[in-house]
């Protein structure tokens, strides 16, 4: 069976205020609205955009879409999870405020924004799924709070994944920072003697009491680390390092089961739009103005992340005449598809039904 993945065509060139009447017409096409009460929270799960980044999703082009929302419930937010790396979206307080200089103002779109898991990342939730890479998800703690989560990706090419779209901001995007490690890295982190002067910053974050001063450094016992990741985050010397898995298989599949996670959590209450404007080599952790590789295609929509990514992907290959997305990052981008089908996240075949304002 195939699942519907409503297309239109867009062009950043076209302005704020056309974009968000796109946005909202192929968010009305989805009947969605149903799920929602008066008193639900509705999570609007985001990229704001690292701190120089150009590409990420505007607010401006959700203006239309948010008043729809609000309409149905006044508990709308925006969320986004804290980053593993060391920056300005690795704490709620420094995140909100860069999103605020984003655009995602509370006192001009009457929608604040909320950090998914706390402070520092630690608020997580173990979702149990029982899948080949991953037994028990670590998933951010408001996800599991809210009634409806609406997935706003922008669609990217990515170094490890090939791409990030819904199926990455579900799974790697709603993880928290627990969670994040346990997709990238299958070892625990370690502290490098060069760049550690023992401040010991680490170990009052520490959540386990792993880590002790061992000749003249800070050292973390294997055995007792859980793999939070808060002491990599702290450092202020940037002395603690994970060897990163660099097994881009086991990434996408780890990040795909943790998508269904997501979806286990929600019951089947969401929705996923993927943007396909402003589409650059790597993701919108970039802290630069990354330029685009191609042109502008449109915005889609479905009730499937798995249909949705697998559209937007063949909608780049035909523009570009290549598969373009393999060629730029040397990955096989298809194995978060196919793993997230055969864990049943969702369906590869789609119906493309193309919209117009």
């Amino acid at each position: 069976m195939s699942e519907q993945v409503f297309f239109i065509p867009a062009h950043q060139e076209e302005g704020s205020q056309i974009l968000s009447q796109k946005t909202e017409k192929i968010f009305r096409r989805l009947d969605f609205t149903e799920n929602i009460d008066h008193d639900s929270f509705v999570a609007l799960k985001i990229h704001f955009g690292e701190k120089g980044n150009k590409g990420y999703i505007k607010p401006s082009w959700l203006s239309d879409t948010m008043k729809v929302l609000k309409e149905r419930s006044g508990r709308i937010f925006f969320t986004d999870t804290n980053t593993l790396y060391v920056g300005n979206r690795s704490n709620a307080s420094d995140h909100v405020l860069l999103a605020h200089g984003h655009g995602f103002d509370e006192r001009k779109w009457g929608v604040p924004v909320i950090i998914a898991d706390g402070l520092i990342g630690r608020n997580s939730d173990d979702i149990v799924i029982d899948k080949p890479r991953i037994h028990t998800a670590k998933i951010a703690s408001l996800f599991s709070d809210s009634d409806v989560l609406v997935c706003l990706s922008h669609f990217t090419g990515h170094m490890l994944t090939g791409f990030g779209a819904a199926i990455k901001n579900l799974g790697m995007g709603c993880a928290s920072r627990s969670g994040k490690l346990d997709q990238h890295s299958d070892v625990h982190p370690r502290v490098n003697p060069k760049y550690c002067d023992l401040c010991q910053t680490c170990f009052d974050y520490c959540p386990e009491e792993a880590i002790s001063e061992k000749q003249g450094t800070a050292f973390i016992d294997s055995e007792q680390c859980i793999g939070c990741g808060e002491c990599l985050v702290v450092c202020p010397r940037g002395a603690v390092k994970m060897t990163w898995d660099d097994d881009k298989i086991r990434v996408q599949e780890k990040m795909a089961e943790y998508a269904f996670a997501v979806n286990k959590v929600y019951e089947g209450k969401i929705v996923c739009i993927n943007f396909l404007i402003h589409i650059t080599k790597d993701c919108d952790c970039m802290c630069k103005g990354v330029p685009p590789f191609m042109e502008d295609i449109g915005i889609l929509a479905s009730k499937d992340p798995v249909a949705l990514d697998q559209a937007s992907a063949d909608l780049i290959d035909e523009q570009s005449g290549k598969d373009i997305l393999r060629i730029k990052n040397d990955v096989d981008w298809t194995v978060q598809l196919k793993h997230a089908e055969d864990i049943g996240l969702g369906n590869r075949n789609y119906r493309l039904v193309k919209c117009e304002l």
